[in-house]
């Protein structure tokens, strides 16, 4: 073989491989990721306690590599979802829920929010397909 058929080889079995390497964990057909509250248009004061669901699948923390989990990631305020074919951004507007946590409390603005979730694998990757909450919209008002 010489070594131009040599480094197209290597080229292709490079690129098969990083593929395989930034794919993310096949999702369980049936699988629903929601927002269990607040509900859709519902009026909030700040903190916002927000709990999350999943059915189909588990929750486990990252890292983990259990088979069928995932981990929660809360969008806030994102008008256009991240790549589904990276790790999920890790900002004030993508939030991690590593530790496997179902709920938490965040501190929004005054004004209208939009949340949806997006769950993640192991190492922050979405699933494929990803798996995504309906997007919802809140108003937080004044206590």
């Amino acid at each position: 073989m010489s070594v131009k058929q040599l480094s197209i080889l290597a080229g292709a079995v490079w690129c098969v491989f990083s593929t395989l390497a930034v794919a993310g964990t096949p999702a369980l057909d049936g699988t629903h990721v929601y927002i269990i509250s607040p509900a859709d248009g519902e009026v909030v004061t700040s903190p916002v306690r927000v709990r999350f669901g999943l059915s189909g699948m588990g929750v486990a923390p990252a890292g983990t590599g259990k088979e069928h989990t995932g981990h929660h990631h809360l969008l806030i305020d994102v008008e256009k979802l991240p790549p589904l074919d990276r790790p999920v951004p890790n900002d004030p507007h993508h939030r991690h829920f590593g530790g496997g946590q179902t709920e938490t409390k965040i501190e929004l603005t005054p004004g209208k929010h939009t949340l949806q979730l997006l769950l993640g694998d192991t190492n922050h990757m979405p699933h494929q397909p990803a798996l995504l909450s309906e997007k919802i919209t809140i108003e937080v008002v004044q206590d």
